[in-house]
């Protein structure tokens, strides 16, 4: 969890300049300097100075290059979740916001997390919310949005034909 806290705070920390060094590094690879940096900075920081970073920067404006605050609050909501489901809390995101994120769905955010949702059709049991076309998924907007963003979920949290497709 310490890397997904250190990923999440990483705009805080880190400048332009050093983020386009880490991505040469990276060969280009997004997914592959975020988690390096992640990687390293949960290394070098304090549990304390982590939930310090969160804490602090409660109110900075950052926005992904190019996202925009539908990006941001993308990337809050689903890094939350991937603290909160992991650690087993049953905290959950107003349903409104996990709607929101949900709303900007594309086919290509599918693709970059790479979930073959061929044959699926997620639908909401908290939202009016339907995503895909085939054999019905059922669960609560946040576990559906967890799916579609690669995360394997515990037995339970999702029913229909093609569930087991998303636990693991």
């Amino acid at each position: 969890m310490r890397e997904v806290v250190a990923h999440t705070t990483a705009p805080f920390r880190t400048g332009m300049m050093r983020t386009l060094g880490e991505l040469v590094l990276a060969r280009g690879d997004v997914n592959r300097m975020a988690d390096r940096a992640a990687r390293r900075d949960a290394g070098r920081m304090s549990a304390e100075e982590l939930l310090a970073q969160v804490r602090d920067n409660v109110d900075h404006p950052w926005a992904p290059p190019g996202g925009g605050p539908h990006a941001a609050l993308s990337h809050d909501v689903i890094h939350g979740l991937d603290i909160t489901v992991g650690l087993g809390l049953a905290r959950r995101p107003p349903v409104e916001r996990v709607g929101l994120v949900l709303s900007g769905l594309r086919p290509r955010n599918v693709a970059f997390f790479g979930v073959d949702l061929t044959g699926v059709e997620l639908r909401a049991t908290d939202l009016d919310w339907r995503f895909g076309d085939g054999q019905p998924v059922d669960g609560t907007a946040q576990d559906l949005l967890l799916a579609v963003c690669g995360r394997r979920l515990p037995a339970g949290r999702l029913t229909g034909a093609a569930a087991d497709r998303f636990v693991g």
